[in-house]
């Protein structure tokens, strides 16, 4: 990666909008440097994602240079050091050295400092503590770049201390393996989840929902989910049983969406999403997402066929009907207690989200306004277009008009 101690990922340092940013920071007497995330991913050839900075210069002096060179600075956590400087419309987080003073396990009582290394020292995880200095230059004082060219997720130091001074860093030790590890977890790291995972509890929802979630997205996540199970932290996470399989399955189809993923791990019926909405705070857009696709399928059904597909959309609409069909097709296939497979034909419940896929969303032909022109009033609009409605999927949505009026005919309210 980086063994002349150089950083290869040129175009990093390229960028002239940061490079402004580490101009205008960097020089008497002070030192900056790119940290964290944008190096790791840098050496592993990905997106630099958000790009912070750690520096000598005390959040004062980071804003008076700022305030000199037009730079727009933002004091986004003045009191721990941070000021977001936005340039040429790109934000870049900078950060003072710093010093753990006191911590419990939520919050941190820091001191600056001018330490790079004593800075390292207090982050996660070693792939995490590479920094890179405007000359191209890479430090790495933990190990950080071995442990990345073998896939290898290890705390800084003990790493009971690390999980102590931020409880969610249990979370991000599975959820970065599930992303950038290799092979099993770190066992030093592991045991010191489990015997950590009470304070979990200290977490807010909100903190422990934003890891969950990225942890679902990520490409690892199935066999880290599997471990996570069996250490019981993921019960405690959802607040209740999980199906690691499940998800499993999921994911060898291609299926990377953390709201299905979630769905799949851990939602059975109305409750199991009413009790995530808790756990996780679920927004509403993602509750109402899970009941509607619960709405579109018995558990028990059978694939179904082609027209049936059709009706399923034109009850439920696509999105919901698609994302049922891909949570029951995981079912497909698994055994149950005796022995028989409880979610059917693997192959049926393919065609039928391949039909999902090609079958156009089957549309009313006719709106109130029609019954209204008709004389209809009240409530018998209403009714009509819903008996309407069910006579036109009964008859497979035909596309003759005349017969479209005669569906509508008979579903006129008597005499």
């Amino acid at each position: 990666m980086a063994g002349d101690g150089r950083l290869d990922a040129v175009p990093l340092l390229d960028e002239p909008r940061l490079a402004r940013v580490l101009r205008l920071l960097d020089g008497d007497g002070e030192e900056t440097r790119i940290v964290g995330g944008a190096v790791r991913n840098a050496l592993l050839g990905l997106p630099p994602g958000d790009i912070d900075l750690a520096t000598t210069a005390t959040p004062e002096v980071v804003l008076a240079r700022a305030k000199s060179a037009k730079v727009r600075a933002i004091p986004t956590g003045i009191d721990h050091g941070t000021v977001t400087l936005v340039s040429g419309g790109l934000p870049v987080e900078v950060t003072t050295l710093r010093e753990d003073v006191e911590t419990d396990g939520r919050h941190a009582v820091v001191k600056f400092g001018r330490d790079f290394a004593r800075d390292a020292e207090r982050r996660d995880f070693t792939v995490n503590a590479l920094s890179v200095g405007r000359d191209g230059r890479l430090h790495d004082t933990t190990g950080g770049t071995d442990d990345l060219a073998a896939g290898r997720l290890r705390f800084i130091g003990d790493a009971a201390t690390r999980i102590r001074e931020d409880y969610l860093r249990i979370l991000r030790f599975f959820r970065f393996h599930a992303t950038y590890g290799l092979g099993p977890l770190d066992p030093d790291g592991l045991a010191a989840a489990v015997a950590g995972a009470a304070g979990l509890e200290r977490l807010s929802r909100e903190r422990v929902r934003a890891e969950t979630m990225k942890l679902l997205g990520a490409p690892g996540a199935a066999g880290v989910l599997d471990t996570l199970a069996g250490t019981g932290i993921l019960d405690r996470v959802l607040a209740g049983p999980a199906d690691p399989g499940r998800f499993a399955r999921l994911a060898a189809a291609g299926v990377a969406d953390p709201v299905l993923g979630l769905m799949g791990l851990a939602v059975r019926d109305a409750a199991d999403v009413e009790r995530l909405r808790d756990a996780l705070r679920l927004s509403n857009a993602e509750r109402d997402r899970m009941l509607a696709a619960l709405a579109v399928l018995d558990p028990a059904a059978a694939a179904p066929d082609a027209a049936a597909v059709a009706a399923l959309l034109f009850a439920h609409g696509a999105p919901a009907t698609r994302d049922a069909l891909v949570l029951a097709r995981s079912r497909a296939g698994v055994q149950d207690a005796g022995g028989d497979e409880a979610g059917g034909d693997e192959a049926g419940w393919d065609a039928a989200l391949r039909a999902a896929a090609e079958t156009p969303v089957p549309e009313m032909p006719f709106t109130g306004r029609d019954l209204l022109a008709r004389g209809l009033k009240g409530p018998a609009v209403g009714e009509t277009l819903a008996r309407f409605r069910a006579a036109y999927a009964a008859a497979g949505f035909p596309p003759d008009p005349a017969r479209r009026l005669a569906l509508l005919d008979a579903s006129l309210p008597g005499p």
